[in-house]
Parts: structure tokens; sequence; C-alpha cells
């Protein structure tokens, strides 16, 4: 059966790919970005399966709005898609406190007020997927993203709680965590803080290992209607081989660390 998808960040990128994917065969989608002119393109070629929706999701009330909306016109959602976000890059130092706050209100509680929106029409509808696009920058962290980390670390946890609340409403969560991909995130869409002389150094290395460009995410509208036809979906999947070498690496290091010193774990309690 066809499924109707609501989708955050439509315009390009990653969430170009989703639309494409539910469209191409034969699903409904409301698309939302901050320009609507930019999805032009696709009514052009789809048709009335596609609906453009102007939203900028830092906007509760405009969320509200935009759900609603896409609810009358497709009587469901069944793919709920939390794709809109952007980069920000700079050490904490270096990094605003309206730049922070700027990057948590998109990439955070842009996340939250869709969940929130779409949240009764799940409940009634006893189904529905809601997926976060999370990074591999979820799990682990690289020096000079500390604020993008920490909006997408947020996600993570928020995510992993309303899984275990919502379950039993038949309603399925998925965190996506991509690698590194040549896309807009890190060029025009990303906002690059005042640089301070005494990072040069990291932003170098920094630098040189992103000198090589991502793939493309030309795999991606078949990797995620696996996930959403799936019997049972993920509660995270990777996105790109990137994420399947660092991050098991990363917990085993954890791992070894914590174990190193649960000495010190079990003296916090008297023992």
């Amino acid at each position: 059966m066809s499924k109707v998808w609501f989708v955050t960040g439509a315009s390009k990128g990653f969430g170009r790919e989703f639309v494409l994917a539910a469209l191409d065969r034969g699903d409904q989608v409301a698309a939302t970005a901050r320009n609507a002119s930019s999805l032009a393109d696709l009514v052009g070629e789809y048709g009335d399966a596609v609906l453009p929706i102007q939203l900028d999701v830092t906007d509760r009330g405009q969320v509200i709005a935009a759900v609603k909306t896409a609810h009358a016109t497709f009587g469901a959602l069944d793919v709920v898609i939390n794709n809109a976000g952007y980069g920000l890059f700079g050490t904490v130092e270096e990094i605003t406190e309206h730049q922070l706050r700027e990057q948590l209100e998109t990439n955070l509680f842009g996340v939250f007020h869709v969940t929130q929106a779409v949240l009764p029409i799940l409940r009634e509808q006893g189904s529905g997927h809601i997926i976060q696009i999370s990074s591999v920058g979820g799990v682990a962290a690289f020096p000079t993203l500390g604020g993008y980390h920490a909006s997408k670390w947020a996600v993570e946890g928020i995510t992993e709680s309303l899984a275990e609340e919502v379950a039993g409403f038949g309603i399925r969560v998925t965190l996506i965590e991509p690698g590194g991909f040549d896309t807009d995130w890190g060029n025009a869409s990303a906002i690059v803080a005042d640089a301070q002389p005494q990072y040069t150094r990291i932003r170098d290395a920094m630098a040189q290992q992103a000198s090589e460009p991502g793939p493309k995410p030309v795999g991606f509208r078949s990797a995620i209607l696996k996930v959403v036809d799936a019997e049972k979906a993920p509660l995270r999947v990777f996105f790109g081989e990137m994420p399947t070498y660092i991050v098991p690496r990363l917990y085993q290091q954890r791992l070894d660390e914590w174990a190193a010193w649960a000495p010190v774990s079990r003296e916090a309690e008297g023992k």
C-alpha cells in the first residue's frame, strides 16, 4: 500500500533524496522547505502527489499548521522525516552563544516541534514511523563541531526516550546516522564562527581530513525505503560506510576506559 510522507528540509541534500524515493514509487509527500518555490520542479513532475509547504521548523505555529495541512490534504501520515538542519563550524571557544542557540533551535527544537505536532495523529491512527536524521556526529565528536554535536547528541537522547514512550501506540521510531556525504551541509548552508588564531592548527588538521569530498548520497533512496518498509524497523542505522569504521572503535575505547577506572567508580560508593 502507498504511504504518506512528511519531510522537512526537502529542497536539497538528503531531504530531496527521501522525497524522490517516495514519489518515484507512487507514494504521496508533504515536502517542506524554507522557500516553497524550491519545490516547484517536484510539483511539475509529480503533480498532486507532492504538497509543497513553506516551513521554518523553528516556528512552532508554522509547524503545527503545516502538519494539519498535510493531514487534511492526504488523510494520513505514515512516515515523518525530521531532516531540516545545518552545520555550525567553530571551536567551543569560538562559537557565540547566539550561534549555539540558533543551532539548537533548528537541529533540536525543530525536531521537537514536528514530533509533538504529529504524535496525536499517529496515536489516533495507531501507526506511523518517525525518522530523525541524526549523524555519526550524534554518537561521535570531532574538533570544531561542538555546537553541532550538542544538537545531534540531544536529538539522540530525546529520540531514544520517545521510542520507548510510543511503541505501545504502534508508532515506530528510527535514528538515521549518516557519515560524511557530498551535500550542501558543510558549504552554503553552514555557519562558520569567527576564527581565533590559537586554533589554526586544529582547523588546518580538520580541513586536511575533509579535503576529499564524501560520496554523493546516491543510495539514499533505496536505503530509506528498506528502513520504512522493514517489518521491524531499527532504532538506529548508519547510512554510509564511514560510521561503521569510526563508531565501533570509539565504543571500544569507552568500554576500555570505563573498565580501567572501575575501581574509582566503586570507590565513589564507598567500596
